[in-house]
């Protein structure tokens, strides 16, 4: 009886111990997905709504010229008492200018992406394939450089920008995306996890390097292709500082990153809309490839075989 009572106490202490790691892993979720739901909810409210609800935290408060209603305290809400797609207009149909960033991004990130990667196979390969000294002093270089935030190597970027005369055009924020290193330090990993035999079994077959690289290297490394694929269209997709620093005279090239911080401080409404419709791209990719995204990181750290 005394054995049974333990088991039966020990099964009460592991259920609630397991619904208080629930309780607070929900609780936690909810303040994750919180700004999200808020943002979506918030854009379908009209600018009346919108103004009352939140007019406090953009009012000023010295002013005594004020056209709405705006409460004294923050009140967030996630039903809106009236939906209104007016902010959708605004933005999609009314206003070229979020159309305009909007490819402005594309523009950049689509060949940022796709030479980064290329750039990267052609370097992971030769430092997964070739030892030396000479190889580890570049591979260490590579990873103390992606180490660095972007904010420390901006100065330089910007002298050598200015010194190949191509600030304030495109190519001041697409040339050095194509040649980061974080795709390298990926791509290297997962490429010196390829066991040795198949590449012996390879030139065993004839294969010469290219048809190495093509054959065995590229097609072993599609996850991590795919995952660094996405994870740098994650990072270019959302980037503020580049754009303002080298584009300092040229805001019609701003992307879409830019332009929503800049409205977020004039039109509430709209910056929901904008921020709504800016999410959407990044978060349906994100949950589309979550697996190979996870796939592509866990292979770069996995036992070699």
């Amino acid at each position: 009886m005394n054995k049974i009572g333990l088991k039966g106490k020990s099964k009460i202490k592991r259920i609630i111990s397991i619904s208080i790691a629930l309780i607070i892993l929900g609780f936690t979720a909810a303040m994750f997905i919180m700004p999200i739901v808020l943002t979506v909810t918030n854009s379908f409210m009209t600018k009346s709504e919108i103004t009352a609800n939140y007019g406090k935290i953009f009012s000023d408060e010295g002013s005594s010229a004020v056209s709405s209603y705006i409460a004294d305290k923050v009140n967030l809400k996630i039903i809106p008492d009236k939906v209104s797609f007016g902010q959708y207009i605004t933005v999609l149909i009314k206003s070229p200018q979020y159309l305009l960033k909007f490819w402005n991004s594309v523009i950049y990130v689509v060949p940022i992406v796709i030479f980064q990667i290329v750039v990267a196979l052609g370097a992971s390969y030769s430092f997964a394939r070739y030892k030396g000294r000479f190889r580890n002093t570049m591979f260490f270089i590579y990873i103390a450089l992606m180490l660095m935030p972007y904010q420390v190597t901006l100065v330089p970027n910007y002298l050598v920008a200015d010194w190949m005369d191509i600030l304030n055009t495109r190519w001041s924020i697409i040339l050095p995306g194509i040649f980061s290193p974080f795709a390298v330090f990926i791509l290297t990993k997962t490429m010196q996890r390829i066991p040795s035999s198949i590449v012996e079994a390879a030139k065993i077959d004839g294969a010469n390097e290219w048809k190495i690289f093509r054959k065995v290297f590229i097609p072993m490394s599609k996850n991590a292709i795919y995952s660094v694929a996405i994870l740098l269209f994650m990072d270019y997709w959302n980037m503020v500082e580049q754009p303002l620093i080298m584009l300092q005279d040229n805001e019609d090239m701003h992307p879409l990153s830019v332009y929503l911080s800049k409205i977020n401080a004039g039109e509430i409404g709209l910056a929901f809309a904008v921020a709504a419709i800016y999410m959407v791209l990044p978060l349906l990719l994100f949950l589309y490839s979550e697996d190979r995204v996870l796939e592509g990181i866990a292979s770069s750290s996995a036992i070699k075989g």
